[in-house]
């Protein structure tokens, strides 16, 4: 007999969501007990999605919630409960140490997203150190509540964040004596995300080189945190409409840390990039650009936000820009808005350009950091490599975005060492001198390998440990062919020092100074054209025994000692190296020199006069 049932249509396969949204505070609990920014204060993370066990424990994080001042330990939250994706999360709560790893992780997983879109590949943490084994670090591990002191810091020897907790002082929005958690101050943690992510980037970049070096850290986990603010829609807005769609005037996005800053004792935000709290009136005030305050500023944070201030004076020359038209419309060509509120229809056009705009900048700062030297970087290099970045990425500057950046930094006082003027053209890197970048690319086999194995690195879904494995597999084949006799010719071009001249203060095996192939890895990046920009950054540094006696180094430079005199500092040089594979030539070479002087005594003062 002949089956009639009907027939069953299958449904779709199921796909995994593409996000995880989760509830966190916008800022810090404080706003939430602010009538006019409780309402702007809760705020929907759209979280790329994984799988995630309880802690939360996901590919790039790992929450463990031990609080050693309280001897205790919080049950992890389970963000895979169906009753928390039902509804987006847990509440926002102080109270709640299982919201507070909620928290961390949302927005540790915000910044990660953000560094992967303007760098075109996955993120990866420092390895591990010498004793244990330089092995691989899946995860960045988070404790919510490590300390009980006004604190939080980035840990690179145990690949973790550490968040302290802390009493309040009497005086501005908090519960005096009441309890104040770093964790949750979205600045915060996006700060100390993002110091984890530069030291696996730029491994060298922790050590105190120069009055720039740990600023540079310091201001940079401050631009991202502060650019990050731009995505917050309802506080976007709401800004927008209490300034009139004037950013240069205070608002909570050019603050940093409002809860933090108030419950140590200040009288405003941790850090402002555009003015101050004056501690006698208790008014804010704007900070006029003076060059003159760069070289007084030698603490970290404080020369830190100089660089800050600089590139958001540039984000607002920029947005003033994008926004010229819709004023010049809103106020029939008189520049000069009416009294009262603005139309909600401007609001959220201004809005709209102010997130382009600072998505702009931020990307633009991130992907400067594939132009920048391996080691020793300053706040000067950092310019370099932002007009650099840009200009390879958009070479028609039809907004002026990058005479803007230039701008900015001049009226700081920030101004690279080595160029002739301050135009964006003059301070672009240069590609190396055709003799070298023919030796290079000649003498270099690495570009043939990774151009085969390309696809390690290349894609945003690949397994992070192997991109890894890929990399140090690369790095072993420049190491090798930078060892060769036929690199000698072009080493000092780089920076590096491999002949038989070299200083004997540079470590040496086997008769051969020493290097170190700090990172071969793949930038991609799109364009606003629909272009692709694929390159391959190849970092390489080299080290010698420093001393703060110029005889005693004069001496272990010229001729060999064995034992070498036990060194006060290590010094370091070396190049990034720019490859384009697609055209197979070197576009640029970024080199500090190991064997200069002037850089060496540079150190060397540095060092006797820091504390």
């Amino acid at each position: 007999m002949t089956d009639v049932s009907p027939a069953r249509i299958q449904p779709p396969p199921k796909r995994r969501p593409p996000y995880r949204n989760l509830r966190v505070y916008a800022f810090d609990p404080s706003l939430s007990l602010r009538l006019d920014t409780a309402v702007i204060n809760q705020m929907t993370l759209r979280v790329p999605w994984e799988d995630v066990t309880a802690g939360p424990v996901g590919e790039y994080l790992e929450v463990v919630d031990v609080d050693p001042a309280s001897n205790c330990c919080y049950a992890p939250v389970d963000l895979d409960d169906r009753y928390l994706l039902a509804e987006s999360g847990l509440d926002p709560d102080e109270g709640n140490p299982q919201f507070h790893q909620q928290m961390v992780y949302a927005v540790a997983m915000t910044t990660i997203r953000n560094f992967e879109r303007a760098l075109g590949r996955r993120a990866l943490w420092s390895q591990a150190d010498k004793e244990q084994g330089f092995q691989f670090v899946r995860r960045l591990r988070i404790y919510p509540h490590a300390i009980r002191e006004p604190n939080a810091y980035y840990d690179p020897n145990r690949q973790a964040l550490l968040f302290g907790y802390f009493p309040a002082v009497a005086g501005g929005r908090n519960l005096p004596g009441g309890t104040v958690f770093s964790c949750l101050s979205h600045d915060v943690v996006a700060h100390e995300t993002t110091h984890a992510l530069l030291d696996g980037l730029h491994r060298r970049f922790m050590e105190p080189t120069s009055i720039d070096s740990k600023a540079f850290h310091e201001g940079f986990a401050d631009i991202v945190a502060l650019f990050q603010h731009f995505s917050f829609p309802a506080a976007l807005r709401d800004q927008i409409r209490k300034t009139r769609g004037d950013l240069a005037s205070q608002s909570l996005l050019g603050q940093l840390a409002q809860q933090f800053g108030e419950a140590i004792g200040q009288f405003g935000a941790l850090r402002d990039a555009l003015g101050e709290v004056d501690p006698a009136t208790k008014q804010w005030r704007q900070k006029e650009p003076n060059p003159e305050n760069l070289a007084k500023a030698r603490e970290a944070h404080a020369r830190g936000s100089i660089l800050v201030a600089a590139v958001f004076d540039a984000f607002l020359a920029i947005y003033r820009s994008r926004i010229a038209d819709l004023v010049r419309i809103a106020t029939g060509g008189t520049g000069v808005l009416p009294q009262g509120d603005i139309h909600p229809d401007l609001v959220e056009r201004l809005a709209s350009e102010a997130a382009s705009a600072a998505r702009h900048v931020l990307a633009m700062c991130i992907r400067a950091l594939d132009y920048c030297p391996p080691v020793d970087v300053t706040f000067g290099d950092y310019l370099r490599a932002l007009i650099t970045a840009d200009r390879d990425l958009v070479p028609d500057d039809d907004r002026s975005y990058r005479i803007a950046v230039v701008e900015a930094f001049r009226r700081r006082g920030i101004y690279p060492q080595g160029v002739r003027t301050l135009s964006p053209e003059s301070l672009c890197w240069s590609a190396p001198p055709d003799a070298a970048a023919r030796a290079l690319l000649e003498l270099l086999p690495v570009i043939d390998s990774v151009r085969a194995a390309r696809h390690h690195g290349w894609s945003l879904s690949d397994d992070r440990q192997m991109i890894r494995e890929g990399m140090e597999a690369s790095a072993r084949a420049v190491h090798q062919w930078l060892l060769s006799d036929h690199c000698r010719t072009v080493a000092r071009l780089m920076g590096l020092s491999l002949g038989a001249t070299a200083p004997w203060s540079i470590e040496r095996k086997d008769g051969v100074p020493k290097i170190e192939v700090h990172s071969v890895r793949p930038a991609r990046r799109h364009g606003p054209d629909g272009q692709t920009l694929t390159d391959l950054v190849i970092e390489v540094t080299q080290k010698r025994r420093g001393y703060l006696d110029p005889i005693l180094q004069d001496q272990v430079d010229k001729q060999p000692v064995d034992p070498p005199p036990q060194e006060d500092f290590w010094f370091r040089g070396g190049c990034t190296l720019l490859v384009d594979l697609e055209h197979r030539e070197v576009r640029y070479l970024i080199g500090k020199d190991i064997e200069s002087a002037e850089r060496l005594a540079a150190h060397r003062a540095y060092l006797e006069e820091t504390p």
